[in-house]
């Protein structure tokens, strides 16, 4: 059976009403997953077919490209509001580039780069979602837990890391641990800012949870649709100040669809976790069977 007929049919399983009106606009098998470029009306989507059905890993509005068609990654938008001033920026995960292209609206002067593992993730987040390079916009093809090692080596440092890598099921299990978390706070500068986009439930949810507060203390947790952890070593900002920060923002998160009180008042320090929870190492990180019970 040819590709397209088994891409069509992989989506007729996932929901035949969506099957009959969706268009294709570009699949390809790349070095990693099969990806899809999909329309439905105004709604244009980058799409892997995963063992769990059909993962939609980016989405936009084709006549409003500044909208976000995702939630989470509205929310990710809130790191800034503990730094609103990064000189740099670490994105692992490009999908269609919908996070860098709005933070480049948000701080022009900042240098953001991304890294990204499939050259065809790129291509496509280039060709068909609008994402642009540039001197301030750049795109390293490579493993995520790699950059950060050679990152760390170099010395180089960044303000915001942002971490939204997902093969299609999840989150890679080696950027899951401790020690990855660690080489990620050795790259940030003394008040950097951490953002992860994870899942908002299941057996993984406290495991991930001491991990991450196991190397950034305390940290926000925002849910709608996913999780996003916000977190940020050094001393902390006041609540005040984060306000301050949000409102000087909320031009553009309108346009990004949001604005800067909806984002507030889902940032919650409360600890809804067993903080006893078993912290994931490269030893221990059995993000497969733990995420079985994630996803409906």
């Amino acid at each position: 059976m040819k590709a397209r007929s088994l891409f069509l049919m992989a989506l007729a399983l996932a929901s035949p009403a969506v099957a009959q009106r969706t268009n294709v606009l570009h699949q390809e098998r790349s070095l990693y997953r099969n990806i899809l470029v999909t329309q439905d009306g105004d709604e244009r989507c980058m799409v892997f077919r995963v063992r769990q059905g059909i993962g939609r890993e980016s989405c936009m509005f084709v006549s409003r490209p500044a909208v976000h068609a995702f939630p989470y990654t509205q929310m990710m938008l809130a790191g800034l509001f503990l730094n609103p001033n990064p000189k740099r920026v670490l994105i692992i995960g490009l999908g269609g580039g919908t996070v860098p292209t709005t933070l480049q609206a948000m701080v022009p002067g900042a240098i953001i780069d991304n890294v990204e593992l499939d050259q065809s993730v790129v291509t496509l987040a280039r060709d068909y979602f609008g994402f642009k390079t540039g001197p301030r916009m750049r795109v390293f093809v490579e493993d995520g837990r790699v950059f950060v090692k050679r990152r760390a080596k170099s010395g180089e440092k960044y303000d915001i890391v942002m971490l939204d890598a997902f093969d299609g099921d999840y989150i890679p299990e080696h950027m899951l641990t401790q020690e990855f978390l660690r080489e990620v706070r050795s790259t940030m500068t003394p008040n950097g800012v951490i953002v992860a986009n994870t899942f908002p439930k299941g057996q993984l949810y406290a495991h991930e949870s001491t991990t991450y507060r196991s190397i950034f203390g305390p940290f926000y947790n925002m849910r709608m649709g996913n999780r996003v952890i916000i977190g940020k070593i050094g001393t902390p900002v006041p609540m005040a100040q984060i306000r301050r920060n949000a409102s000087a923002f909320n031009p553009t998160l309108v346009q990004a669809g949001t604005n800067a009180r909806e984002l507030l008042d889902m940032m919650s320090t409360t600890v809804d976790w067993n903080p006893k929870a078993r912290v994931l190492t490269d030893q221990y990180s059995p993000s497969n069977l733990l995420n079985a019970a994630t996803v409906d």
